[in-house]
């Protein structure tokens, strides 16, 4: 088998909290975002992460640039632990591992100009380039991703959501990276341009060999974009694993009731399908349940689920589950029948 391009192993975030009114002498709490996350990363595959809001998606994807601290282990392809490296260190890996915002307008420089924002990382990475050299790649770039390239001089405020998206993707291609993370970046986009700025990455994947990191919250763009898929609850992954074997017979309650809230475009089979219901609301990060962070919310929650964390275990098919499996209609009507 190859090497993967990314290997993640007990990867944590935490970050210090001081709760409202305690006394300036009181220690911070640790606010746990990120606890212990395992996946690998093929090059050339799409990896979609899905969860609420508030699951530490985000989290993760700065941890694995470099942008907040993390312990663990992120191992890219040259055997090098990106969590480890020092700021300076990590430039060398840069180039290789670009990042796509989820807000378009908020994440280029209003001082700027089209050209200066697409060639900012390549005067950066690649110094020993010319001017015209660097002008000649930023409008190629730019007619890649469907800007026109007379466009070159104008400010992030002349330009549509979906264009500014595609000018955040055109800054992140410039220099030919291995793996672009993607967080949320068609949320704040009409209906008919997230299709747009989706295809645009599945056809840039295919002819330059990318590896992507997808966050979303639509599922449906999730199974539109991804070869596998990772499924997070307050910090931990819940369910890993290939795109059709999750989407059809997903094994994590947790999994069922993300798929389930999923609306169908047809009323007949919207109407008939069981929809699973989550009881309760997203527990505090700062004071997570015991054993499985998701029982205080799980139709099948046993004592089990109080006392052991439940092990992330399979191969192809990852789960974090004591009782794995489809949850049965009983179960499902039980659950509707507890109070919220």
């Amino acid at each position: 088998m190859s090497r993967p391009l990314l290997d993640v192993r007990d990867l944590r975030v935490s970050f210090p909290v001081r709760r409202a009114g305690a006394m300036p002498w009181t220690p911070p709490q640790d606010l746990h975002a990120v606890g212990g996350v395992d996946f690998t990363l093929k090059p050339g595959e799409t990896l979609g992460i899905v969860g609420e809001s508030g699951s530490g998606k985000s989290t993760l994807a700065r941890a694995l640039i470099g942008l907040v601290p993390a312990t663990g282990r992120a191992e890219w392809v040259d055997g090098a632990d990106l969590v480890d490296l020092s700021p300076r260190q990590m430039m060398k890996y840069r180039a290789d591992i670009q990042m796509v915002f989820q807000d378009p307008l908020a994440s280029l420089n209003p001082r700027m100009n089209v050209g200066q924002i697409i060639a900012e990382p390549l005067t950066t990475h690649r110094p020993g380039l010319s001017r015209s050299e660097v002008k000649a790649r930023v409008k190629e770039m730019m007619e890649r991703v469907g800007l026109l390239p007379n466009q070159i001089n104008r400010y992030p405020h002349e330009f549509s959501g979906g264009q500014c998206q595609r000018i955040g993707i055109a800054r992140a291609l410039i220099v030919a990276p291995k793996l672009i993370i993607c967080d949320e970046p068609v949320s704040a986009l009409d209906v008919s341009i997230q299709a747009q700025v989706i295809n645009l990455l599945i056809r840039l994947q295919k002819d330059l060999g990318l590896a992507l990191i997808f966050i979303a919250h639509d599922l449906s763009v999730v199974k539109h974009i991804s070869d596998r898929v990772l499924v997070m609850y307050l910090g931990k992954v819940m369910e890993i694993a290939p795109k059709d074997a999750l989407f059809n017979a997903s094994q994590h309650p947790y999994t069922q009731a993300l798929l389930s809230a999923v609306p169908i475009p047809d009323p007949a089979r919207e109407a008939d399908k069981a929809v699973v219901p989550l009881t309760g609301d997203l527990p505090s990060p700062m004071n997570p349940p015991s054993g499985c962070v998701f029982r205080t919310r799980c139709p099948r929650a046993q004592a089990l689920c109080a006392e052991a964390v439940p092990p992330l275990e399979g191969t192809d098919r990852r789960t974090a589950c004591h009782f794995p499996g489809p949850l049965t209609e009983a179960e499902i009507a039980a659950a509707r029948t507890e109070p919220a």
